[in-house]
């Protein structure tokens, strides 16, 4: 059973009139010029959302994992292309700076990302190297006090507007995950950072997304985050709380699916009487409606685990698994209620089904999701439903 605290409660209506107010009546329009929503991206800084997860003294509000859920969830409603800027500045973007920098790094570029006022992303993805890490081929080497950072980085959540970044990069030419380390670049006070190609995208196109190169970018030890080894380990220490966090987006996006079939359905009449009556789509409206029912007990339940100190790889593992492809299904099902219609882009389903694709690679694709959950297939009594 998912039990939020009256505080809880209070903080989702709060997040949802911002969304009806202010997000969904501007989604079409973000959606169609495919660019960066600053605007709205400022917003979410001004109301405190960019901080949910970080401490007070940074500006944020400490809030736990059920509770950025709640604004995840929320925000995807609305649209999941502010939802995905919203996550990566409020996650990736700026976790590795409050983790593993000092509080110079932290004053300097995290109090002002959670206030909207810098776009900060994470870079880990290359060209030959996504799920196999082993591959990575951007090179981080000593000079005197610092370092020279070479490489080509690709999928960039934000790469055109990005202030900051952090990189992954090996520390030395070994193959292999020991010797990557994490660096905080300043595009603004760094030379040799650039923006590759642009990647146009069907799905949340107004998260903008593109490749950077690296060409000698000096870059002082101080913005070396938490070692010269290690980085796999660090990235693997908050990919629980991002897999929970897509899963969270996942409900909120199937939800407004389910949510403008169900009013379509009921408005539109066929055969004598509204198409809800019917069975044929009554049925897949009620598939979609315990799909997403059950897809939100597995986030919440996660988010719980997580936020009282439980164990949750697996967990969250199944849950990013289950609700990425179930977003995927019910967003299609919403395009067969409306047939024809579905296709149409005056109707916002057929931005939803565009949209779901987007939550399938994002922390683990289904198939490598599989194999980590497949590597755990002993039950015990401890298990995620204990």
């Amino acid at each position: 059973m998912i039990r939020f605290t009256p505080e809880q409660e209070e903080f989702r209506k709060s997040v949802a009139r911002f969304v009806d107010a202010e997000v969904a009546p501007a989604a079409a329009a973000v959606d169609d010029r495919a660019e960066f929503p600053r605007a709205l991206f400022r917003r979410l800084g001004e109301l405190g959302y960019l901080g949910l997860r970080y401490p007070e003294a940074y500006g944020g509000a400490g809030c736990d994992m059920v509770t950025y859920c709640l604004f995840a969830e929320e925000l995807a409603r609305g649209s999941l292309s502010l939802a995905a800027v919203g996550a990566m500045q409020s996650l990736m973007g700026t976790h590795f700076i409050y983790r593993y920098g000092n509080d110079e790094i932290r004053q300097r570029y995290l109090v002002p990302a959670l206030r909207g006022e810098l776009v900060a992303t994470f870079a880990l993805t290359e060209p030959d190297a996504g799920s196999d890490l082993a591959n990575i081929t951007a090179r981080a080497e000593r000079r005197g006090d610092g370092w020279v950072l070479r490489g080509r980085k690709t999928w960039v959540t934000n790469a055109p507007v990005a202030d900051v970044l952090t990189v992954a990069a090996k520390t030395s030419a070994e193959r292999g995950m020991k010797n990557i380390a994490l660096f905080l670049l300043d595009r603004a006070a760094m030379r040799g950072i650039s923006l590759g190609k642009k990647i146009d995208k069907m799905a949340v196109r107004a998260s903008e997304t593109g490749e950077i190169v690296l060409e000698d970018v000096e870059v002082p030890d101080e913005h070396l985050l938490g070692g010269e080894t290690g980085g796999v380990e660090k990235v693997g220490g908050v990919l629980a709380e991002a897999r929970i966090m897509t899963s969270a987006l996942s409900v909120g996006l199937a939800r407004a699916a389910y949510q403008a079939a169900l009013e379509y359905a009921r408005q539109r009449v066929a055969f004598g009487k509204p198409i809800v009556e019917h069975q044929a789509i009554s049925f897949k409206l009620a598939d979609m409606l315990t799909a997403i029912h059950a897809a939100t007990l597995m986030t919440y339940q996660a988010a719980g685990r997580l936020d009282a100190g439980q164990p949750v790889g697996r967990e969250a593992a199944m849950t990013k698994l289950f609700a990425s492809e179930m977003a995927v299904r019910v967003t299609d099902e919403a395009t067969r209620v409306l047939a024809s219609y579905g296709l149409a882009m005056e109707y916002p389903v057929q931005r939803y089904f565009r949209d779901a694709r987007f939550l399938l690679p994002g922390g683990g694709t289904s198939e490598i999701l599989r194999l980590i959950i497949g590597r755990e297939l002993d039950w015990d009594r401890g298990g995620a439903f204990a």
